[in-house]
């Protein structure tokens, strides 16, 4: 994907301005957005911020694009939509869904996926009376910003894999503070980045490389990109949170990023390897906030945030699949979630796929 908490200086942390219903019906001329279709390449990650303005990355075409979804709340607060896939096939008349990210609109809770279905790619949007309907991209308002320095769309080795850096381009974004953070590759050495974009979209910023110790690898790495991300206030310090493949967990310093071409960040935490983040979202429970990240192979994990602005990093390899760093527990009753986001300050919003069965979309407590 990805509020306001007290704890550390949380005012960071949410990314999301709530903005008066006025300034979202007026919100494409707030923003300078115009009418006209947004084509996508790909299905992304997807974030909202101001005035219920949804941003979508395509990593296929190397853009964000901003739309004005012209959302309205719709009765119920409670998701429970079964066969969620089934739904969406239906909608768009298709066979086969993927679904890339959700997020909710904070402004009226409800949710939207960036789906490809039938070979091309789009936004579905679901209310809690369980409504599915894909959003029509054609005559939206709508403006779009093109990645710097973009991987080419070819298929390149690295060592003995084979891969094309331009899908993870973009990994994951979020809205923070008048900016939009982006994650991915970029062309050239150290690929693994972060960019950042002034919103509205004024130029394109280049960003930062990043490096990392992965402590499952035992070596300093600046090739991976950052799977998922939350931005978080850290002692005072805006930062990002974030999850790599395999599986340290880092928090990234940003407050310097424009005039830094490089940034090493801190591994707080090595959650266990032959395993890939899929979504994390942050909130806040009996006065401290914790981190919860949906994982491909290691389930849902409760990871605690304290004492993160004195924490060193891990320095020295963890061998064996073994984890060190920041406590964490284990919610075995999420298994199978693969996307989340949050939905108020007492529950989330889950993709559940089962090994077995249909998706479902529901909202649970948070734990």
């Amino acid at each position: 994907m990805r509020q306001t908490l007290t704890l550390l200086s949380l005012a960071f942390l949410t990314t999301l301005t709530i903005s008066p219903p006025l300034a979202r019906v007026n919100a494409a001329e707030l923003y300078g957005l115009k009418k006209g279709t947004v084509e996508l390449k790909s299905g992304g990650p997807l974030a909202f911020g101001p005035s219920g303005i949804l941003f979508i990355g395509d990593p296929k075409a190397a853009k964000i694009h901003a739309v004005n979804t012209e959302d309205e709340k719709t009765t119920g607060e409670s998701f429970e939509v079964e066969n969620l896939e089934g739904k969406i096939s239906s909608a768009l008349n298709v066979d086969q869904v993927s679904i890339a990210d959700l997020a909710v609109n904070p402004e009226t809770g409800n949710a939207f996926l960036s789906v490809t279905a039938g070979g091309k790619s789009g936004i579905i949007r679901v209310s809690p009376d369980g409504m599915v309907a894909p959003l029509n991209l054609e005559k939206i308002a709508n403006s779009s910003v093109n990645l710097p320095n973009a991987p080419e769309d070819k298929v390149v080795q690295r060592g003995r894999r084979k891969s094309n850096p331009r899908s993870n381009s973009i990994t994951d974004l979020a809205y923070t503070a008048g900016r939009i953070l982006v994650a991915g590759l970029a062309a050239g050495e150290a690929p693994s980045s972060v960019r950042e974009f002034d919103f509205p979209f004024t130029k394109s910023g280049e960003g930062f490389r990043v490096e990392i110790f992965h402590a499952a690898h035992g070596r300093s790495e600046d090739y991976a990109p950052i799977q998922t991300f939350v931005p978080f206030n850290i002692g005072g310090e805006p930062s990002l949170l974030a999850g790599y493949t395999c599986t340290p967990l880092v928090k990234i310093p940003i407050k310097k990023l424009a005039s830094q071409d490089k940034i090493q960040g801190t591994t707080i935490a090595e959650l266990g390897n032959r395993n890939r983040p899929l979504d994390m979202i942050v909130y806040s429970q009996h006065g401290k906030a914790f981190v919860l990240m949906a994982n491909s192979a290691r389930g849902v994990m409760k990871i605690s945030t304290a004492n993160l602005e004195h924490a060193k990093g891990l320095t020295e390899r963890v061998s064996n699949g073994g984890v060190a760093g920041q406590s964490f527990e284990t919610i075995d009753a999420l298994n199978g979630v693969v996307q989340l986001d949050k939905l108020s300050d007492t529950h989330a919003l889950v993709v559940i796929q089962p090994d077995k069965g249909p998706m479902t979309l529901k909202s649970i407590q948070l734990p």
